[in-house]
Order: structure tokens, then C-alpha cells, then sequence
């Protein structure tokens, strides 16, 4: 019998490129693959980048130096680079860093087994297109071993908001929504395999607008359409822009007891000068009457969002209008960044912020959101919530999950097995995650 090929894959970015990574791994399953953790172990290594934070094509590159000696002692090893960096700068990829067999952008990874065996006969492989063939529909039915108790689904990718900082519409396209009805297949068939919570995945995932019985689906109709499915305790998805949070999405948050308490909302900013600039099409107050209603419907709700300090032409003026907007807001969690240019954005040919006032900015922004995430965590201690668990923790008989919230809940219960979820009594609040003591099954 032949030995199984292995498969190194580093994922790069947001859960969509997680969920990518996965999709690739099944792809070159039917060649023969198996994954592996160990890179020098792998017959295949494949990089899956992502081209939102800075300097995103260096460090791939910097990634790639460090398996040239590794490719020297295999030389049979065939080495990949998939994702946005892959889709930006495909052939300068190969030009920069020969020892690079194969090249994919995210569109076409479903061509993985031909690309493969392409580089196998000695070949560089080069795809980023944006093929008319659903990738989606041409891996279906590949995956098949069991699941831990939470997956990623893609439900919708691209953009069409063409935000001035975001290389997104360009290396991921337009707005494309799934079919409901293959969506709800894929999640059918992760729960047949252990899945328990699935989150939805978009680039503006609430835009969502797939084909479906009656017409386009919503967002919130494919959330109630997947309430039905037995065995499925949990629906989150991720990420949301404000201009595309309707009225029966917002309801849902308070009707479906489903969908966890938790909704990511970027803003990016609290200046409506800045948002202008930033092409968001939304202003800070509008942002801030939409909170409004969402917790008016789900009171407990718990708000995360993301910022960009040092946006082109941000004052001073413009930043206290952003820290006074978190102060509104109270978020139970936050991301933060320094602007940091995108060739080919908008934003990038502007006139820069200095580097020291960003640095000051981002220092004093992350201080408040620490201070509002400790607050939002301390004030768990004493409630009851449900846990979901994943995994065993560090310690004999400790078990780790993700609450209603997403907070990291640990409790010595050597009773309880992964996949379960059970009531928890919060007790205590450490640095990133929360003690607690079970009361009951869910």
C-alpha cells in the first residue's frame, strides 16, 4: 500500500481563510493527502495568505526564505502559495522566490488537484482567475471524517463597498451569496459529523442574498432556515457591515434562541469625516442608533467591533471623536490597527499620519477597549450561561469551551466530554478567559 502524501498548510487572516485552508486539505485528500503540523515533515507545504494587515506579500516572502533549505535537502517537495497575497502578485510571486511550485488565488482552489499535478511533472502552476464554476459546488461531498464540535461555513464572499483602505473587491471580487439550499446541505452534513456550532462566514456576511425557495434569501431567513436543523445548538456569523443589518436580522437576534448573544459590527471610526473618507456610506450617529435597536432586541447582546487609528488625514479632533464612540458603545470586544497603506486603495496615495501619532493613538485606544473587555468579563462572575466545550484544558479533569458570549470558560468537571454543552456558574474572571462550575446539561 502507498504511503500517504502529507500536506503542511499555514493559514494566514480571517476564519474565511481558515475555512479556505480546510476546503484546500479536502481538495487534495482525493490526491493522496494527508494534512500534517510539521512542516518538515510535508511532501507538500502550502502558505494561505492574507492581504489585509501590513506588509502582508513581505512576510510571505520572509515565510518562503525560511524553506529554502528545507526544499534543498527535499527536492521533491513541492511548495504553494494560495490567498489574497497569491491572487495580488501571482506571477511576481514565482519571479521573486523561484523555489515556489504553485500559485492559487481564492477563487480557484478547487483546481488544487490539477495545479498539484501539474507542479508533480516538473511545471510551475499558475491560477488566479475568477472562474464561472462554483468552487463551492465542486468540492462537495469531499469532506468526510468526523469534526470537532464548531466549523466555519462560507456563506457569501467579495465586495461591493469598495471601502478606501480595503484591497478586499480586489483580490476577492465582487459580492457572490451561496444558494441557501447547499448552504443548508453543508451544514447538515457537519452536524452528521459532530458539528454543534457553525459560524457563518462573509466578507459583509449580513449582505448575504443567496437563491433560495420564494426568491433571494436574507441573512436572517437562512438563520431560521438552519434553527430546523436537528442537532444544530448554535448559529453565529461573522463579519457584518452596518449599512446591511435589516430589520428581520435584528429581530432574529431577539427570536432565535439559536443565535448567541454576540454580533461583530465594524465601524472602523467615530468621525464622520474620517468614515467619509473611508467610503463607509454610514455616519457615527446613524452606527450608534443602530446599537440602539439591536439591543433593544437582544438586551444582553455582546458588541465587538474594529478600529483604524491613523487613517489619512485623521486629527486629533477626529481621534477623540472614534474614543468617544467606543465610550457609547462599551464593546465586550475590539480590534484595533494603525492605518497602514494598500497599493492600489484609495487611501493609500493620501497624505500620511505620522508613524509616532499613530502609535500614540493606538496606545491610548487599546488602553479603553482593555478596560471595557476587563469590565465585560468581571461582570460575568456570578451568571449562569451555557458552555459549549472543545477541548480538554492543561490540568487533569479540566475542560475548556466557548460561552454564549465567546468567552473562554475553563471548569474542573472530568464528567463532561467535548461536543457537550452544559450550564456553567461564572466564579471567577482571569486574564483571558473565565473559571466556572457546572450545574446542567443544556
Amino acid at each position: 500500500m502507498t504511503a500517504p502524501k502529507k500536506l503542511f498548510v499555514k493559514t494566514y487572516g480571517c476564519q474565511m481563510n481558515v475555512y479556505d485552508s480546510e476546503r484546500m486539505a479536502e481538495a487534495l485528500g482525493g490526491q493522496g493527502y494527508v494534512t500534517t503540523d510539521r512542516a518538515d515533515d510535508a511532501d507538500m507545504i502550502l502558505l494561505n495568505t492574507c492581504h489585509i494587515r501590513e506588509k502582508a506579500a513581505e512576510k510571505v516572502y520572509s515565510e518562503l526564505g525560511r524553506f529554502k533549505g528545507l526544499k534543498e535537502e527535499k527536492p521533491d517537495l513541492k511548495i504553494g502559495v494560495a490567498g489574497c497575497v497569491a491572487q495580488a502578485e501571482g506571477a511576481e510571486i514565482m519571479r521573486r522566490q523561484p523555489l515556489v511550485d504553485l500559485v492559487v488565488g481564492p477563487q480557484s482552489y478547487h483546481r488544487l488537484p490539477e495545479l498539484e499535478a501539474k507542479a508533480r511533472s516538473g511545471e510551475k502552476a499558475l491560477d488566479t482567475d475568477f472562474p464561472e464554476e462554483d468552487k463551492f459546488e465542486k468540492l462537495k461531498g469531499k469532506r468526510k471524517a468526523q469534526r470537532g464540535p464548531t466549523a466555519f461555513l462560507t456563506v457569501q464572499e467579495g465586495c461591493d463597498k469598495f471601502c478606501a483602505f480595503c484591497v478586499v473587491p480586489y483580490t476577492r471580487g465582487a459580492e457572490v451569496s451561496r444558494p441557501a439550499d447547499r448552504i443548508l446541505d453543508e451544514a447538515r452534513d457537519l452536524v452528521e459529523r459532530g458539528v454543534r456550532e457553525i459560524t457563518l462566514l462573509g466578507q459583509n456576511v449580513n449582505a448575504y442574498h443567496g437563491a433560495g425557495d420564494g426568491g433571494d434569501w436574507s441573512l436572517a431567513r437562512l438563520i431560521w432556515a438552519l434553527d430546523k436543523i436537528d442537532g444544530l445548538e448554535r448559529i453565529r456569523f461573522t463579519t457584518s457591515h452596518p449599512n446591511d443589518m435589516g430589520d428581520d436580522l435584528i429581530a432574529a437576534h431577539g427570536e432565535c434562541s439559536k443565535l448567541m448573544p454576540y454580533l461583530h459590527l465594524p465601524v472602523q471610526a467615530g468621525s464622520d469625516k474620517i468614515l467619509k473618507r473611508m467610503n463607509r456610506s454610514h455616519t457615527a450617529e446613524s452606527y450608534l442608533r443602530l446599537i440602539e435597536r439591536i439591543r433593544a432586541a437582544r438586551p444582553d447582546i455582546l458588541m465587538s467591533g474594529d478600529f483604524i487609528v491613523g487613517f489619512p488625514e485623521e486629527t486629533e479632533e477626529d481621534f477623540q471623536a472614534t474614543m468617544a464612540l467606543i465610550e457609547e458603545v462599551n464593546y465586550g470586544y475590539a480590534y484595533s490597527f494603525k492605518y497602514s497603506t494598500r497599493p492600489g486603495t484609495p487611501a493609500a496615495e493620501r497624505a500620511q499620519v505620522p508613524e509616532d501619532e499613530k502609535d500614540d493613538r493606538l496606545q491610548r485606544l487599546q488602553a479603553l477597549i482593555t478596560r471595557q473587555q476587563r469590565a465585560c468579563q468581571d461582570g460575568m462572575v456570578g451568571r449562569e450561561v451555557g458552555v459549549l466545550f472543545e477541548k480538554p484544558g492543561r490540568f487533569a479533569g479540566q475542560m475548556v469551551g466557548k460561552s454564549d458570549y465567546l468567552h473562554a470558560v475553563h471548569v474542573t468537571a472530568p464528567d463532561v466530554a467535548v461536543g457537550e454543552i452544559h450550564r456553567v456558574r461564572i466564579v471567577d474572571s482571569g486574564a483571558n478567559s473565565l473559571a466556572g462550575e457546572v450545574i446542567a446539561p443544556v
